[in-house]
């Protein structure tokens, strides 16, 4: 298959690409496409629509029934936009400053490169990449390119998370010898028969990188990501969110040593592959982290759903996307610190995290973007070895002088296998 044969929908308007016959360049607006709008590429879109020098003129989407009424909502509002299911039309265009990558996990890599290459700034969603490999190289086009790439890890933009890092860094909460992050959440995904591929929905191109199977639609659209061939996982998902800031506030990078536990426990007979109960520890020499999920329960540790604790000998910090607190550790019934009463969010983070995106692009400094992709790459690598960890029920030690495991069945995991005459993107 060459993927670029594509299809094209819609035409072009001059409406589109002038305005009262001055260019949309001379207005200093930033034209955005976005590539894959089912889910996180279209809420995506309308955060970044919100800022005043933003222009949509171009959409793409595998599926031709998510595509024309992505379409129609815009037109809706007033606005007429160009619409692909090829990927690669929308980098050709010289028009296009900035595309948004909202698709499955999967295509990450290889079109981020793309749209690098073609001097396009990125938005791409999280986790940047299906495998370790593939998110270095994302590190490398950057590098080359110089483009803005900012990954969508918002609650970077968020004011009380930043604030929340603050006091962890402060020192008052004591050595801290434990992080935990978690999630819990989700319900079962009953099995389905394989079906035929709905009219509309360019299916191969979907596959993409990814291995041949018959169309489910279990595989389709948001379950992707309990799949191997697509994602990681729980682990990927709402890791590479809450790990993060694990290793921002501790000032961490890879783990020495890694391990991890669990299996399909709680739905042993639904279409899922990833494990829904996980427990990872990483361990970093004077400190660990630990990550754990269970699909299907809702109260996690601390009485929430998800977070991360800042362990200390003097009290925990327990950060939420909610809001976060600090509850002190006694001596002889005096605490040891004072305790610091639950702080809601105050902000809105995707909005501050697009914003911040176009403000980056206008500014030309690729530096300015809250999660550079350097770090979307640095935890999504972090939560691949958790996964690793697991697939080979090994305990993995991570010699970070060779980028690679002492294990070396572990290595065959690091850099995946791309099929249908894709090429693994080089940089």
């Amino acid at each position: 298959m060459h993927v670029a044969a594509g299809a094209y929908i819609g035409s072009f308007l001059p409406s589109v690409h002038a305005f009262s016959g001055i260019s949309l360049r001379s207005l200093n607006k930033i034209r955005v496409a976005a590539i894959g709008i089912n889910g996180m590429g279209w809420a995506n879109l309308q955060s970044m629509m919100k800022h005043p020098d933003v222009l949509p003129i171009a959409l793409c989407d595998v599926d031709e029934r998510v595509l024309n009424r992505r379409k129609e909502e815009l037109s809706k509002m007033g606005i007429t936009v160009d619409a692909y299911v090829d990927y690669e039309r929308v980098l050709e265009r010289k028009d296009i400053d900035a595309v948004i990558v909202g698709t499955p996990d999967h295509w990450h890599c290889k079109i981020m490169v793309d749209a690098c290459s073609a001097g396009k700034h990125v938005y791409c969603e999280k986790p940047v990449a299906r495998t370790i490999a593939e998110a270095r190289v994302m590190v490398a086009a950057q590098q080359r390119y110089g483009r803005v790439v900012q990954v969508g890890q918002w609650q970077r933009s968020m004011q009380h998370f930043q604030d929340a890092v603050q006091y962890v860094q402060s020192g008052l909460l004591g050595k801290i010898r434990l992080v935990k992050a978690w999630n819990y959440s989700g319900k079962p995904v009953p099995i389905q028969p394989d079906q035929p591929i709905p009219a509309g929905v360019h299916y191969r191109k979907w596959l993409g990188p990814a291995p041949d199977r018959p169309f489910n639609p279990n595989r389709f659209h948001y379950n992707f990501r309990w799949f191997f061939d697509y994602a990681g996982g729980l682990m990927t998902d709402w890791g590479v969110h809450l790990i993060d800031y694990a290793l921002l506030a501790m000032k961490a990078n890879y783990p020495k040593k890694i391990t991890a536990m669990g299996s399909k426990y709680g739905f042993p007979h639904d279409a899922e592959e990833w494990p829904d109960t996980l427990t990872v520890v990483y361990d970093y020499g004077d400190f660990a982290i630990q990550w754990e999920h269970a699909r299907g329960i809702d109260m996690g540790l601390f009485q929430r759903g998800h977070g991360i604790a800042y362990i200390g000998e003097n009290g925990t910090l327990i950060l939420d996307r909610g809001g976060w607190e600090v509850v002190p550790e006694q001596a002889n019934g005096v605490n040891k610190i004072d305790p610091v009463p639950r702080k809601p969010a105050v902000d809105n983070g995707l909005d501050k995290h697009t914003a911040n995106f176009i403000e980056a692009i206008q500014r030309q400094d690729a530096s300015a973007v809250h999660t550079p992709i350097s770090a979307g790459a640095l935890v999504a690598e972090v939560c691949h070895m958790g996964n690793i960890a697991w697939q080979t029920g090994e305990v993995l030690h991570w010699d970070a002088s060779h980028n690679a495991f002492l294990e070396r069945q572990a290595n065959d995991w690091i850099t995946p296998t791309y099929h249908h005459d894709i090429p693994f993107p080089k940089v």
